[in-house]
């Protein structure tokens, strides 16, 4: 059952799904609606999960549960991943490749594979205070803090 994604709790579980490409606006308004279509219909064991979603800046999708009310199990987490690589075929993009790093660069949201953001730390082209997407971020609550946060204080470090 999808519900507002404020209305989740910071204990709440999320998975976020990065692209490599940003999607139009477009893109983003058909990708909003298939997602709260699947999500309406979302189920663990046959209990609808209390589920939401966001799209920032028109390359993450971020999608969280109340587990208070039905934790995910292994059979709807493989729903949830059939659906993201359908999005992945309809757009031609890559959501599921986690050997990617996604940053700021000034003003501009940047997407680089891991060796390539390895090599622009040690040329110096990002930084300690680069700010970084840390998606391997497990609750709402940790989204909402420590998502968007110097590349110092995610697992970025190492690079440093």
């Amino acid at each position: 059952m999808y519900v507002p994604f404020d209305t989740l709790p910071d204990e709440g579980r999320i998975w976020i799904y990065q692209s490599n490409r940003k999607f139009s606006d477009e893109e983003v308004a058909e990708i909003a609606s298939s997602i709260e279509a699947f999500l309406e219909n979302w189920a663990a064991h046959g209990t609808a999960l209390e589920a939401s979603y966001e799209i920032q800046y028109n390359r993450f999708i971020i999608i969280g549960i109340n587990q208070e009310t039905q934790a995910a199990t292994g059979c709807s987490i493989d729903d949830s991943v059939r659906f993201i690589q359908h999005l992945e075929k309809k757009y031609n993009v890559d959501l599921l490749d986690k050997m990617n790093v996604t940053f700021r660069n000034g003003e501009f949201i940047a997407h680089k594979s891991l060796a390539d953001f390895k090599k622009m730390a040690k040329e110096k082209a990002v930084s300690g205070n680069t700010i970084v997407f840390n998606n391997l971020v497990n609750s709402v609550g940790e989204y909402r803090e420590f998502w968007e946060v110097p590349a110092t204080e995610s697992w970025h470090s190492r690079f440093f």
